[in-house]
């Protein structure tokens, strides 16, 4: 197999790599896909850009396979770098997907949650988020090591895989609950085994240099790429209006570029400047490449950023001033540095600042019950364990299940998923209450608290369950235990049986891990 020109880039210290993001688009033989082969054939030819970064499904509707369109780049010379996302397949079609990448040499992923399903053939699709990108992570390291599956003779060990692959932070968040799941599902990303990070866009120069320096301050020593979009007028305003979730446009930014319309080109230059001078910036302060993107946007000008953002490099401490777009009372990990405009590495005070959410009182009574009950060597564990077993050998077994589920319906709004994670979110359902079924913390997709699909109806719950944890000093467990995705096998049975009868991920965890080791 030949070698991986962009991984061996991005490991190397000396260079500074490039990507450049391309949206196959809806359709097979449009006008969309042969501009972006085209766009694929001179970027191969320059031999200046590292990979072709390909999205999937952006915007929740349907494109052209992005596994398809790095499979025809990959054979003009050029490494691709494509979006594995979960939220069209489940574990088995994710799984097929990457044998047939894998025998196809394509080996760069980035992987991600992806945006929710909004549009498609007679209506709406239904999401499938049967894995989270930790899971995915978790199934793509499995690969690379030789993936073993049962056989009709035994066990039977893959040849290892190549994959290459990373994962995507959002640095850009207004609150301390969102940006804090954002940094605790990181850990989780990168303990699954995301072999590289790309930040989510925003213009904030704070921002940009605290997910470098939350990098550098957690040991992790995997590259950081940062995220530069050439930023028209147009994409802003959706941005400013969050129609485009995750990524963060602030109104002075917006006001900075309706001023910029006015020019004769149209601001044209103006936002190239600025992501010449996000380039110097990023490479300044110390990330491995750039991620570059936009709507339309020509060879020419991608080359023309990094020739820019080259010359620009050595005096990028003084472009900070012209990143000085702050949200509105926004948290910040670090506290500020004056003297640099940038951040200290010291950490903001987190334990005075006010809860991000409502506490309710059925999260107290819940904490009562669960050390009550499912904490092994408590006072109710031991008789509760004994007497599931005698419900489960019984005619009460249906009985059992039916109250349950009644009685966690009208707390929890339960799914009866039967592999419940509720100890794991602070007694809040994923499976229910997020629409992404995120088990590992929260999407990328968050806005000042909201969730992505309901913005200003329905909390982010991993901002519930940071305010719920944060009462007890206990949020950082939030990014401590991988949670496994849900066991179907266990669909529709009793989550309170499974866990004494040491069927659910919880009792597998607590078994591989007793009180007091």
């Amino acid at each position: 197999m030949k070698e991986n020109l962009f991984k061996k880039a991005l490991l190397d210290p000396d260079i500074f790599t490039v990507t450049w993001e391309l949206v196959p688009g809806r359709g097979a033989r449009e006008t969309t896909q042969d501009n972006l082969l085209a766009l694929a054939r001179q970027a191969a030819a320059g031999k200046t850009i590292h990979a072709l970064s390909l999205t999937d499904n952006p915007g929740g509707t349907p494109a052209m396979s992005a596994d398809f369109m790095g499979i025809e780049i990959l054979k003009m010379g050029i490494e691709p770098l494509v979006h594995f996302t979960c939220k069209d397949k489940n574990r088995s079609a994710l799984e097929s997907q990457l044998y047939a990448l894998d025998r196809a040499g394509v080996r760069n992923l980035l992987v991600m949650s992806g945006d929710y399903p909004v549009a498609g053939f007679q209506g709406r699709p239904a999401p499938v988020f049967d894995f989270d990108p930790v899971h995915a992570l978790e199934l793509i390291s499995a690969m690379n090591k030789g993936m073993e599956s049962p056989g009709p003779k035994g066990v039977i060990r893959q040849k290892p895989g190549d994959f290459f692959a990373g994962a995507v932070v959002s640095p850009f968040k207004a609150t301390e609950a969102e940006q804090m799941a954002q940094y605790y599902k990181l850990k989780k990303k990168i303990a699954a085994g995301a072999q590289f990070i790309v930040t989510q866009l925003g213009y904030d120069v704070r921002k940009i240099h605290e997910a470098f320096l939350f990098m550098k301050q957690s040991g992790f020593n995997v590259p950081i790429v940062g995220n530069i979009y050439i930023l028209p007028y147009g994409a802003a305003r959706m941005m400013n209006n969050n129609e485009l979730p995750g990524s963060v446009v602030t109104d002075k930014l917006l006001m900075d570029l309706s001023r910029e319309q006015k020019e004769t080109d149209k601001g044209v230059a103006a936002r190239m400047l600025r992501a010449a001078r996000m380039y110097a910036i990023m490479k300044g302060i110390g990330f491995n490449g750039v991620h570059i993107g936009g709507h339309n946007i020509k060879y020419e000008q991608v080359q023309e950023i990094i020739r820019q953002g080259e010359t620009l490099a050595p005096k990028w401490r003084e472009l900070i001033k012209y990143f000085d777009y702050p949200m509105e009372n926004g948290f910040y990990y670090f506290e500020h540095d004056p003297q640099t405009g940038l951040n200290k590495e010291t950490l903001f005070n987190r334990k005075a600042a006010k809860a991000s959410a409502k506490l309710e009182i059925s999260y107290g009574i819940s904490r009562f019950f669960h050390t009550l009950m499912f904490e092994p060597g408590k006072k109710l564990y031991g008789l509760m364990k004994a007497i599931s077993r005698k419900i489960a050998a019984s005619k009460l077994v249906n009985l059992f299940h039916k109250l349950e589920h009644l009685t966690k319906v009208l707390i929890f709004d339960c799914k009866d998923c039967g592999d419940c994670a509720l100890i794991d979110i602070a007694y809040l359902c994923p499976m229910s209450q997020c629409p992404k079924n995120q088990r590992n913390g929260a999407c990328g997709g968050s806005f000042l608290g909201w969730c992505e699909v309901y913005p200003f109806k329905k909390q982010c719950i991993y901002v519930r369950a940071y305010a719920r944890l944060k009462k007890y000093g206990q949020e950082a467990q939030l990014g401590q235990n991988i949670v496994p995705p849900c066991d179907w096998d266990l669909h529709q049975s009793s989550s309170w049986l499974n866990f004494y009868l040491g069927k659910d991920h919880t009792a597998k965890k607590q078994d591989n891990h007793p009180p007091g080791k």
